[in-house]
């Protein structure tokens, strides 16, 4: 989606950057994990595939995604690539409905889970989602296994729709009510930047 092609959301733990060229062949890396298909309901991809998602990434109007960087290494000057830990994702699902979205949510890197990175890059992209992309409904698919994600999302005030015991799966849903929008309006911290001042401000950029 080009709408994001140029922001950044920095929170206190993450900062959230478009996804860009640069960026796959880390990725690439992540996804070569059984245990992260599992957790994605993803097939492995060639390199040259992963690219390709990429650029579907960016032109397609129905996919929103950011990159999650390590906020804490990328101020100590980091290169960006060895910052990465994840990424956070909408998905537009219904055409007749643009404000329904489906977000999901992978922190890729072991040693970065249990630190609040998840729970804070999802507060961002729903507020992202609620601001700029005028989205009232959203959904998140979770494999039933996944205790951890359910636990994330119920702090964040979705609750059950459904359950799928065929693809063993759950189904979480929140709805943006005028009190809901203000809870979460309340509870971020952050500030919205241009991913090419970001960069250009770098040390050698």
């Amino acid at each position: 989606m080009r709408v994001n092609e140029d922001t950044v959301l920095r929170g206190q733990r993450v900062i959230l950057v478009p996804y860009e060229p640069h960026h796959v062949p880390r990725y690439h890396q992540w996804m070569k994990s059984e245990e992260l298909q599992k957790l994605t309901a993803s097939e492995p991809l060639t390199l040259e595939q992963e690219y390709a998602m990429q650029r579907s990434w960016r032109e397609d109007t129905d996919k929103c995604t950011f990159i999650i960087l390590d906020a804490e290494r990328w101020n100590k000057g980091c290169p960006e690539e060895q910052c990465m830990v994840g990424d956070v994702n909408l998905f537009l699902t219904d055409p007749e409905d643009p404000s329904l979205a489906e977000i999901e949510i992978m922190i890729a890197e072991p040693s970065s889970r249990g630190r609040g990175f998840g729970e804070e890059s999802v507060r961002l992209m729903l507020f992202y989602g609620v601001t700029t992309l005028r989205i009232s409904k959203f959904e998140a698919k979770i494999g039933q296994e996944n205790l951890t994600s359910i636990r994330l999302f119920h702090r964040l005030h979705f609750k059950q729709v459904s359950v799928s015991e065929i693809f063993q799966e759950t189904t979480l849903g929140w709805e943006v009510t005028d009190t809901e929008r203000q809870w979460l309006l309340g509870a971020i911290q952050m500030t919205m930047a241009s991913y090419r001042e970001m960069k250009q401000s770098m040390p050698g950029s």
